[in-house]
């Protein structure tokens, strides 16, 4: 008997991800030996958006990650796939009571990804990844790391040899039509230029984006991005951002990342779930996550109580989580001159064409931005500019003291403000 396909109009109370969910964890728990790295954890992600799943080190999410690939197999849980709209409730429930892998319904298609082996997940139930350290073929070009990607449809255009042999013209036909999506995806990721360099040779931010690119070659349904943003710097993570969004709104692609730089989560995610020790904690979109005292505290590792105790406390952390906090006016800034050092001078307002992103430092979040602009500080090259008494004077104001220096909040603003001037 065919299974029934569900899918449920919108209601007003639901949120897009339950509505029309392109994967759905159940309940999912990974056990090695006696330690329990992921416990019970449910949660939808949507289709057509960016879901993020974050949380301190620790939290299990590479491990959520490698169940959903296949890599690991879950001590327990459910992990379904969907090709076509809709939560498809009764043919999940249907595959499930076979205990088969896959099932299709006309245009439509669920997957049990805990039951099926990795490749299979890669080809049949189209998700792709990337990982925390980059797995380029370092030998191979570009161009080459970008065919390799597309191995199965031209393995089977061949017929597994003969077809590429012999120059057979269906095996003509899908290699032009390969080299023509790597063109597209090395055009879309500013790598078309070094198409013949060997991937090994590349700077590390190009080798994150051609990650990104190679996986995308596959098709796939759903994308999964293991701190896509890690080691890259300010200008290289906006340009990240620019591409994950192009790669959602374009192509339409679903797109599950983890990620520790809370300027691209915050910026680009639709939905976000915070785990803490192998526990979902909090789950919803950034407004709901950033203010959320379950996640101050599990960033901290203080107590909630502590949090709602002491709002001074959750400062600490806003920057890490974006919460939005109220900058002090420029009348108390003006009169805050009890501090080491000397006051960097500021700007009446922005010049030209208006203020600089300055969350585009990494280390400058939404609350620490109003507190420069409250200064008067608007542009890269003001802050690119300071002295090391105006470090100091800034970070006993922002109550960050070092973490200027740290940060190098100084060489980010010159590069960004030189890479402003290089017209990029």
């Amino acid at each position: 008997m065919p299974a029934a396909t569900t899918n449920e109009p919108a209601a007003a109370s639901q949120a897009r991800w339950d509505v029309d969910p392109i994967l759905t964890v159940e309940h999912l728990t990974m056990r090695f030996g006696g330690l329990i790295a992921v416990n019970d954890l449910s949660f939808n992600v949507g289709r057509g958006d960016i879901t993020a799943l974050i949380g301190p080190n620790g939290a299990g999410k590479t491990t959520v990650f490698n169940c959903v690939t296949g890599f690991y197999k879950p001590t327990e849980g459910r992990i379904a796939m969907r090709h076509g709209a809709g939560t498809q409730a009764d043919a999940v429930a249907a595959l499930t009571a076979t205990g088969h892998r896959s099932r299709a319904n006309g245009n439509d298609a669920v997957f049990l990804l805990e039951r099926m082996p990795d490749f299979e997940i890669a080809r049949k139930a189209k998700v792709a990844r990337t990982f925390q350290n980059i797995r380029l073929f370092g030998g191979m070009t570009v161009l080459e790391n970008l065919l390799v990607a597309q191995h199965n449809p031209l393995m089977l255009a061949s017929g597994f040899s003969l077809g590429g042999l012999f120059g057979l013209p269906g095996y003509r036909k899908a290699n032009d039509g390969a080299i023509e999506r790597a063109v597209y995806w090395m055009e879309r990721v500013n790598l078309i230029e070094r198409a013949d360099d060997p991937a090994g040779d590349l700077p590390y931010g190009a080798q994150r984006r051609l990650e990104i690119a190679r996986a995308m070659c596959t098709e796939p349904h759903l994308l999964c991005l293991d701190e896509p943003a890690a080691g890259l710097n300010p200008r290289e993570s906006a340009e990240l951002n620019e591409l994950l969004k192009f790669i959602r709104d374009e192509h339409r692609t679903s797109v599950l990342l983890i990620e520790h730089d809370m300027g691209v989560v915050m910026e680009i995610s639709n939905h976000i779930v915070v785990l803490d020790y192998g526990v979902k904690i909090s789950d919803g979109d950034a407004g709901q996550v950033k203010s959320d005292p379950k996640v101050i505290a599990a960033y901290l590792g203080v107590d909630d109580e502590e949090v709602e105790e002491e709002p001074s406390v959750a400062s600490l952390v806003a920057e890490a989580v974006g919460e939005e906090a109220a900058a002090p006016t420029p009348a108390a800034a003006a009169g805050a001159d009890d501090h080491p050092g000397a006051r960097p001078a500021g700007l009446a307002q922005p010049r030209g064409t208006g203020a600089d992103r300055l969350t585009r430092i990494k280390g400058i979040g939404p609350v620490n931005e109003k507190k420069l602009n409250a200064l008067g500080i608007w542009h890269f090259d003001q802050v690119a500019a300071w002295s090391e008494h105006e470090i100091a004077w800034v970070g006993s104001y922002l109550a960050f003291p070092g973490r200027i220096e740290r940060e190098d909040w100084v060489g980010q603003a010159r590069e960004l403000a030189r890479s402003q001037g290089d017209g990029r």
